[in-house]
């Protein structure tokens, strides 16, 4: 229940956030163009509340309906303007300034996600250094040469420091050409190029979750000892008299070598009650445990609500953070921002052609459920969410839909080259059209989403 409500508030705030930040742009770009502004509302439907401000008056409220919003503009096509207020109106204004105003809001999406990265890059981006671990037998990345330990510097020509710049840059090298041109460092070599051959199975790849298992490899893990850290307060693992820093020995009479092994145990066993061993102060000390059960993607697991003990010298050598000064970061931000736009383009590409898999568009539940896990880790998680959402709100925008902001602009760029507006009839074939489009594609997040939640 914590968890549902905790994904519920970030979702609400996130979308709030992005939305007023879009509409700003529309709102402070029409207001510098002449327009007269008369709502400016976050969300749809009945409205909950609006206050009035400014010279004009503008209704600034919220709806009911908290996925979107709009600012309405004075316009002689929706209802009738007084003659002293009709040079105010958005009708009357040139096609360049109806485009300014129509693509100011995007732009503020992507200023914003320069801004979100900027700070993110003041205080910290914390991260883990991309180091290979288990590499399968006949994989791609057996096949090319990697091996368990190697030490991810480049993909492509893009230093990378953290898994997290490994797997973009891996993905746009994918999305590029279907070859991932790697340079790693071993033991026996300071720099060595490796190409993971992925051509031909873009789609597989690019399915959630997926990129590692089909190119063969994971990140490295550290072989933990099976130490008790934290305990769930009331979970079964406390019930049953575990202390922190016990040492699992045995279960059920089998040794228990590493921590894998021992959570590798405990899932298979979701409402079994078993008899553990733990060495306390170099004592062996029995227990008896009722492994309680969670559901995993439809599956039941077992789980007793223990944390490992992860070794502080080992965390520290994992570890890699990218921090900046105020200057750089700025520089960083930009760059990040721009690699990101980059990268959705092409991913949008490449689904409309079938090269990525369309598994990817996710619906409002999978956003609120990432909402809530990256609200619940940190600020910098959050906003890192909070740029990638706003930069894919900005290019979706963009796109030549109708009923949305690339649809609108599009219409006026064929306005300027005709001379003339388009006929209504033309334009409520587009906007049916729109409407259809924006159906199908919010029924098919939602397949997705739900898909992800009962497999």
């Amino acid at each position: 229940m914590a968890g549902f409500l905790t994904s519920t508030v970030s979702f609400i705030v996130a979308i709030a956030i992005l939305v007023a930040v879009h509409e700003w742009g529309h709102y402070i770009v029409a207001r510098w163009m002449g327009v007269k502004v008369l709502r400016f509302s976050i969300g749809f439907g009945r409205v909950l509340w609006s206050k009035r401000y400014g010279e004009d008056q503008t209704e600034f409220c919220i709806s009911a309906i908290p996925i979107g919003g709009y600012v309405k503009l004075l316009d002689e096509r929706d209802c009738a303007v007084p003659l002293d207020e009709q040079n105010r109106a958005l009708n009357r204004k040139s096609g360049p300034a109806k485009v300014a105003i129509l693509a100011a809001g995007p732009g503020l999406n992507f200023l914003f996600a320069i801004l979100a990265y900027w700070c993110m890059f003041v205080i910290g981006v914390p991260g883990t250094k991309p180091l290979i671990g288990e590499v399968e037998p006949d994989s791609i990345a057996a096949t090319a040469g990697l091996l368990s330990g190697d030490e991810v510097l480049r993909v492509g020509d893009r230093s990378v420091g953290t898994w997290e710049g490994t797997i973009l840059a891996m993905l746009n090298e994918m999305l590029s050409d279907g070859d991932i041109p790697l340079t790693v460092r071993r033991e026996s070599a300071p720099q060595l190029s490796i190409t993971l051959r992925s051509a031909g199975r873009e789609s597989e790849l690019t399915e959630p979750g997926q990129l590692f298992n089909g190119l063969g490899f994971r990140p490295w893990s550290p072989r933990l000892p099976p130490v008790i850290d934290v305990l769930t307060s009331g979970g079964p693992a406390e019930r049953a008299g575990f202390e922190p820093g016990d040492l699992v020995l045995r279960a059920q009479g089998d040794a228990v070598e590493s921590w894998p092994d021992w959570v590798n145990f405990v899932r298979a066993r979701p409402n079994q009650t078993i008899e553990v061993v733990v060495e306390r102060d170099g004592v062996d000390v029995p227990l008896t445990i009722e492994i309680g059960e969670v559901d995993a993607d439809g599956e039941a697991i077992g789980r007793i609500g223990a944390s490992v003990r992860v070794p502080e010298d080992l965390l520290e050598s994992m570890r890699a953070e990218q921090r900046y000064g105020v200057g750089e970061a700025l520089g960083r931000a930009v760059a990040k921002t721009w690699e990101m736009m980059a990268l959705t383009v092409k991913m949008i590409f490449s689904m409309v052609i079938g090269d990525v898999s369309v598994k990817n568009i996710s619906g409002p539940i999978n956003i609120a459920q990432y909402a809530g896990v990256s609200a619940s880790i940190g600020m910098v998680q959050f906003l890192s969410f909070l740029a990638i959402v706003s930069i894919s709100l900005g290019i979706l925008n963009l796109l030549p839909i109708p009923m949305l902001d690339g649809g609108q602009i599009f219409y006026q760029l064929i306005e300027g080259a005709k001379g003339s507006p388009m006929s209504e009839k033309a334009q409520m074939i587009g906007q049916q059209m729109g409407i259809v489009f924006l159906l199908l594609l919010m029924s098919f997040a939602f397949y997705n989403d739900l898909a992800r939640i009962f497999g």
